[in-house]
């Protein structure tokens, strides 16, 4: 007998392997994800101006990445001792002016450089709903505890959803045309805007992604009939994806035991599930097989001995250090501390 709701992870033409080249950018959900990247030592650079919810500051950060438009000290502001920006997490706030611009310029020159080696961009939305800052009419990425009063709150439509995500790929995909795309909508619910109004934006989010594959699907046609190609871009079939982890979270693992304590984030044993998902569908078994070399090396790495003098411990180190230097022989990049 069946007792739950098994969605199908099927294989998917946009593989990912230690050649790879990885971006991932959005919620908390893609740290969540981007951990386990780092974990195995894919080359992954994950969320490198802090977690962005939306997708209209998403699509800004690109167009700046993209075009290499640097930040100005008009982009900046002092607020409860440290200069932050609307564009980025507060986690990249700075208590020194100069520092904190140097830094977030840094950070364009690095980004743009990775997506011209690029070969994967994983998005991972969060929400719908934005704030916009009374003073300027733009739309903030983090409010920076700004008081409440100096921003209004609306709901990004399926179309402005839409916009944003058609013009990231248009973006990246201008310096480095090879780039794929995975879509996944975080299952992470923002209660604090409310239960139905939560809904409302998250079904804008997958409304802007459906749209998005269809429009893959009838460029792909076109393309098979001799005509346009997907947006001008030269996609192929494979270019832009959909990973389910929504509906993993919400539909078969629909249990107060795969959440934290806050009853809203996934646990540990969640986000282990949807990894193991996640390899199935993008993952060759070549790229499994090193994924448990390299699993085998962490946890040895991890191991803390009691008696670290004793012949037995050397040896393990040894043997070890052999492991390591077999597997970077492969893959040079690789980097174990």
């Amino acid at each position: 007998m069946q007792f739950r709701t098994e969605i199908p992870v099927l294989q998917s033409e946009c593989k990912i392997d230690y050649h790879s080249g990885l971006l991932l950018l959005g919620s908390c959900f893609a740290e969540n994800i981007g951990s386990k990247f780092e974990y195995y030592k894919f080359q992954a650079h994950v969320n490198p101006f802090g977690i962005i919810f939306n997708a209209v500051s998403l699509e800004k950060l690109v167009k700046r990445v993209v075009e290499k438009d640097y930040f100005a000290e008009k982009d900046i502001f002092f607020h409860n001792d440290l200069w932050h920006c609307y564009e980025v997490h507060s986690e990249l706030s700075n208590p020194n002016k100069e520092e904190f611009l140097k830094e977030l310029n840094q950070l364009i020159d690095s980004v743009n450089q990775q997506i011209h080696k690029l070969t994967h961009c994983l998005i991972t939305l969060g929400t719908s709903w934005v704030y916009r800052l009374r003073e300027t009419e733009q739309i903030v990425a983090n409010c920076h505890k700004v008081p409440q009063k100096e921003f209004t709150k609306e709901l990004l439509s399926v179309e402005e959803n839409e916009l944003s995500l058609q013009t990231i790929v248009s973006l990246i995909q201008s310096i480095n045309s090879d780039v794929k795309f995975i879509f996944t909508v975080s299952p992470v619910r923002h209660i604090k805007d409310g239960f139905f109004e939560n809904n409302v934006s998250k079904g804008n989010l997958f409304s802007a992604i459906n749209i998005l594959l269809s429009s893959r699907s009838k460029s792909r046609d076109k393309i098979q009939n001799k005509a346009l190609k997907v947006f001008d871009s030269g996609r192929t079939e494979s270019s832009i994806n959909y990973f389910p982890s929504y509906e993993m979270v919400m539909d078969e693992l629909r249990d107060y035991r795969f959440f934290e304590a806050d009853m809203l984030h996934p646990n540990r044993v969640a986000i282990d599930y949807i990894w193991e998902k996640f390899s199935q569908s993008f993952f060759t078994a070549e790229t499994a097989s090193v994924m448990k070399s390299v699993e085998a090396i962490q946890k040895g790495l991890a191991h803390k001995p009691f008696n670290p003098d004793t012949e037995q411990h050397i040896l393990f180190l040894n043997k070890l250090e052999g492991k390591i230097q077999m597997l970077q022989s492969q893959f040079p990049f690789l980097k174990f501390s």
